[in-house]
């Protein structure tokens, strides 16, 4: 792969991780209930199943899901009731970040990695996302070092930049104003989370 394939690939994961979605709302949520700490084990639980979509993508087996409606539909069907059942907690705030502060209490390191690579792993958007732009890259990744630009890129670009998002939020100047809007942010996102799933259901 040469270096200007590659700062084309980059950009595409760039723009990817970059733009706004039930990812970011899930990295805010756990940064805002945990610290920074949570955020980052958060974001970077999220990049695991982004580069697991690589690999998958790399390895041939995204497309031979996106043509096995059945296997394809059930996975896109669980996980869609999976992300709206995150998100009708979020919006009831039961047991949601604005809960667990209003109690002194902080969500756990096993509970922001669970929702990080929940969150990427159970969203077929990204199947087809790597599907649609990451061909070309795959074509020409015909060595070892090519095939592990292909797949830790777009890991490292997404941990990095929910990393960046999770210490941003949680300098001191930003978060007690955020903890002050704890109930609007689990709603948001919950709606956020619910929306995502419709948006599967619907499309299958």
């Amino acid at each position: 792969m040469s270096f200007s394939t590659w700062l084309g690939l980059l950009a595409i994961c760039c723009l990817g991780a970059m733009s706004p979605g039930p990812s970011l709302a899930m990295v805010v949520r756990h940064t805002l209930g945990g610290g920074r700490a949570k955020g980052i084990v958060c974001a970077w639980a999220h990049s695991l199943g982004i580069g697991f979509y690589a690999l998958l993508t790399l390895l041939g087996l995204a497309a031979i899901l996106k043509h096995s409606p059945l296997i394809f539909n059930g996975i896109a069907i669980f996980g869609a009731m999976y992300l709206a059942w995150i998100g009708v907690q979020a919006l009831r705030s039961k047991g949601g970040m604005s809960d667990k502060l209003a109690a002194g209490e902080s969500t756990s390191y096993l509970k922001a990695a669970q929702d990080g690579i929940a969150i990427s792993i159970f969203n077929p958007k990204i199947i087809l996302f790597f599907l649609a732009l990451f061909s070309q890259f795959v074509k020409v990744a015909d060595d070892m070092w090519g095939n592990t630009l292909v797949v830790m890129t777009p890991l490292v670009i997404d941990g990095l930049w929910y990393t960046i998002i999770a210490l941003i939020l949680s300098h001191k100047a930003v978060l007690p104003k955020l903890r002050e809007k704890a109930s609007l942010i689990d709603k948001l996102s919950g709606l956020v989370l619910i929306g995502l799933a419709s948006r599967v259901i619907f499309t299958l």
